[in-house]
């Protein structure tokens, strides 16, 4: 078989992917559309607060963090589908109790209950039990582009929302999109036998090994602080663009700013990325970009009263962000165990939506002790702690995971399949496991003798034929 033939998706494929990520998307959606406006929303609820109004914001963080690897696990014995279809009635349930609450308690309480329909681990899952192994990392890639563009859109149109529907009509619409999250996973998404993939699944045995790589915990406190550092920022943003006293800009009018913005900071994101991945610079562009954010932060500080200002450091601070949501993910795949990417990846997501809630929390207590400009600082000076912590990081290794079927090789062979693995042009390491009728590879992809991985796994898999 040539090379483009084996790279090419089949049907199944094509519509596992097309249909997970719109399942992602409408959940992204629906959770960041009130993100650029709830700031201002919260200050019309019966018992708002600061505190409050940024804990409603992060509320769905927290549970997302305590539920997404047990929803994960559930999926592996009742199915994906029922869990998907589950997580997303119940993330429904919590948009119509926010939807109608006239308190700010009664947000707080749906903000909890949509981040409790935790479906993330799930969807990840079935998206591997429904690609064969050699397309895995596109269809991963695939959702995960999606997860970007609905959170790009979600900021823009959550501004252009506010004024037709308002931030309440905004949940009832996110209700709507949970529910067509629930008819996409019935009707589109197709049928597959679930198997256990280490590549996206957590094995609890692992959790104390990753817990203790101090390389793969930098990066967890990294997307921690970034998304920490996103839900303070966006806390305050919308207050200090309509103040009168800052840069006095009606927030009918914010997707004038965040509509060039987005996509400005999409294209600026771009070479960096390039140059990250394909000049190998990933750690000199991660710490550069975690510089940037800093210094935007020092700006929205310094220069929040300009509107000129506080739109340009919105651009910057974006363009860095794209670039750190980026290049997170992909070091977590490039320095975990071989074998572990799915654990190590479970501990990582974890520790985003908690930061997502410590950022809403934090952010509002000061804000509501100190003013809009104490948030800024707050999140300047994490951010240097941050860039302090990421100096220390190694340089990574340019290799991605790659899983290969090996359904009829037997614990005698391993050390025999492991030296023949090792020798196929591109394989770097490699951990067969015959209990998972895999092996779990990391490769240079460029290099990557596909043909020869595809005849291999072909050979130690006769009895599927």
């Amino acid at each position: 078989m040539k090379e483009n033939e084996i790279d090419k998706l089949n049907p199944t494929e094509k519509r596992a992917a097309a249909s997970l990520a719109s399942i992602y998307s409408l959940r992204m959606l629906g959770l960041f559309m009130i993100f650029p406006v709830f700031s201002l929303y919260g200050q019309e609820l019966e018992g708002n607060t600061p505190f409050l109004i940024g804990f409603a914001i992060g509320a769905y963080g927290l549970t997302q963090a305590i539920f997404q690897i047990p929803f994960g696990m559930l999926s592996d014995k009742i199915g994906r589908k029922p869990v998907i279809v589950i997580g997303m009635l119940i993330f429904a349930i919590g948009s119509v109790i926010a939807a109608m609450a006239d308190s700010i308690y009664g947000v707080i309480l749906g903000r909890i209950i949509q981040g409790s329909g935790a479906v993330a681990a799930a969807v990840m899952a079935l998206a591997a039990d429904l690609t064969r192994e050699e397309h895995r990392l596109k269809i991963m890639a695939t959702i995960g582009m999606s997860i970007g563009f609905a959170f790009a859109v979600a900021m823009v149109a959550g501004s252009v929302l506010n004024e037709v529907i308002g931030v309440d009509g905004m949940f009832w619409l996110t209700a709507v999109f949970a529910l067509m999250g629930v008819v996409v996973t019935l009707f589109w998404v197709p049928d597959a036998p679930r198997s256990f993939h280490r590549e996206t699944e957590p094995v609890p045995e692992q959790f104390k090994s990753i817990l203790k790589d101090y390389e793969l915990l930098r990066l967890d406190a990294g997307i921690m602080i970034l998304h920490m550092v996103l839900t303070a920022t966006f806390l305050v943003i919308p207050i200090a663009l309509v103040n009168e006293q800052y840069a006095n800009l009606p927030s009918s009018e914010h997707w004038k700013i965040y509509l060039p913005v987005m996509i400005l900071a999409m294209g600026l994101m771009i070479p960096f990325i390039i140059i990250a991945e394909s000049k190998r610079r990933m750690k000199e562009v991660f710490n550069g970009a975690i510089v940037v954010v800093a210094l935007c932060e020092l700006g929205f500080w310094a220069f929040n009263d300009s509107f000129y200002a506080l739109a340009f450091f919105i651009l910057i601070f974006f363009a860095a962000f794209n670039v750190l949501e980026a290049s997170l993910p992909s070091l977590v795949a490039k320095m975990s165990p071989t074998e572990a990417k799915g654990t190590a990846m479970g501990v990582y997501s974890t520790s985003q939506f908690l930061g997502a809630f410590l950022g809403g929390v934090i952010g509002g207590k000061l804000l509501g002790l100190y003013g809009i400009n104490s948030v800024f600082l707050f999140a300047m000076l994490v951010t240097m702690v941050w860039s302090i912590i990421a100096l220390t990081m190694k340089s990574p290794r340019y290799l991605s995971t790659y899983v290969v079927k090996l359904s009829s090789v037997t614990t005698k062979d391993i050390a025999h399949v492991t030296a023949e693995l090792t020798r196929i042009c591109g394989v770097a390491e490699a951990v067969v496991m015959p209990e998972d009728g895999a092996a779990y590879l990391k490769v240079e992809l460029h290099a990557l003798d596909k043909v020869k991985l595809y005849e291999f796994s072909k050979k130690y898999s006769q009895e599927d034929e």
